[in-house]
């Protein structure tokens, strides 16, 4: 296991979890399964190189989105397949966040939408910025024509 390993407390049966999350991410498998008894105690799931322990440990702590995961997207079609993905029996939300059905909140990113931003013109960047706060679900060719100034 890594040094520091993200833990996450759900309030569902873990095996359920870990399955739906190596369902949605490629590149990704369940490392180990931690039992006391027959009931699951933790589990540790790999998304992408990145591992996750987690916990069934009840209703007690909920998520918030001062925490989320950010994913960067190579292109619009991996947004909307990740959006669809984690956004089903959970909540949409503003510039590319939703909330999965376990609560647990995601950033569904684009590779490009940071290369706009961070351009050397403010103008530019501006209006990029704009329509990206208009957006739930992010969309590159919306972004791509702020930025071009054709909106």
């Amino acid at each position: 296991m890594k040094k520091i390993t993200p833990f996450l407390w759900f309030d569902a049966p873990i095996e359920s979890v870990m399955k739906f999350y190596c369902s949605i991410f490629e590149d990704s498998k369940i490392i180990n399964v931690r039992r006391a008894g027959k009931k699951v105690s933790t589990a540790v799931f790999r998304l992408h190189g990145q591992d996750f322990m987690i916990l069934n440990g009840g209703p007690h702590f909920k998520f918030t989105p001062a925490v989320s995961f950010f994913v960067d997207c190579k292109d619009q079609a991996e947004v909307d397949r990740l959006w669809t993905a984690l956004s089903r029996g959970g909540e949409k939300s503003h510039c590319g966040w939703l909330k999965d059905k376990y609560g647990l909140s995601w950033q569904i990113i684009p590779s490009v939408l940071m290369r706009l931003l961070a351009d050397q013109d403010p103008v530019k960047a501006d209006r990029v910025w704009q329509a990206m706060l208009q957006m739930s679900k992010i969309d590159i060719k919306t972004l791509q024509a702020a930025y071009a100034g054709k909106n």
